[in-house]
């Protein structure tokens, strides 16, 4: 697993297109229990180097009802974003993940890991990827009819601030199915 991740994190396959150059951040060992399947990282985490280092992160360890210490330990969480790398910033937030890195890497890491109990879809580029026959075709139904993907996936959206109007608008998420995720969680853990 080491060398896999030596290599990913070596990778320069879509460099020409990243406004920051290339820095993939991924984490994982052959224990991790739980993939963190996400959009791709921020110019805060690109900077850091460090995953979810960021107001982002921050909502998600709530959301997932850990703390940091549990949340940045492999064996619990390993990260593995669609694209490994900050893609740049768009009109409304960050460009879409490059779409080179989940085709050229996901299996891969995949292959490595020995006991994967959940992976965690954070967002739409990771829902439509990983489930792209569902019926439910927006996210929004994805997430709400999340115990149709288990106990293989569970869809959240993003936890960016950026859609903190989507919370707003969907304020079942928050009250009843983050107790939800909070269980699962801590039952795999």
């Amino acid at each position: 697993m080491q060398d896999l991740l030596n290599e990913i994190r070596s990778c320069t396959v879509c460099k020409e297109h990243l406004p920051l150059g290339p820095r993939p951040i991924i984490e994982a060992v052959e224990g991790s229990k739980i993939i963190l399947i996400s959009q791709a990282p921020g110019r805060v985490v690109h900077q850091s180097g460090v995953a979810w280092n960021d107001q982002s992160g921050k909502k998600l360890r709530d959301w997932l009802g850990v703390d940091e210490k549990t949340f940045y330990n492999p064996s619990n969480f390993a990260v593995l974003p669609m694209g490994f790398c900050y893609p740049g910033k768009g009109k409304t937030g960050d460009l879409p993940p490059r779409k080179e890195c989940a085709p050229l890497w996901h299996h891969q890491v995949f292959e490595k890991l020995e006991n994967v109990k959940l992976k965690i879809l954070i967002g739409s580029y990771a829902s439509k990827y990983y489930l792209p026959k569902s019926k439910h075709k927006n996210l929004t139904q994805k997430v709400a009819n999340f115990e149709e993907f288990m106990p293989e996936y569970l869809p959240l959206p993003h936890p960016s601030p950026v859609n903190r109007f989507w919370r707003m608008k969907n304020p079942w998420f928050e009250e009843s199915m983050i107790p939800e995720v909070q269980k699962i969680v801590q039952e795999i853990l």
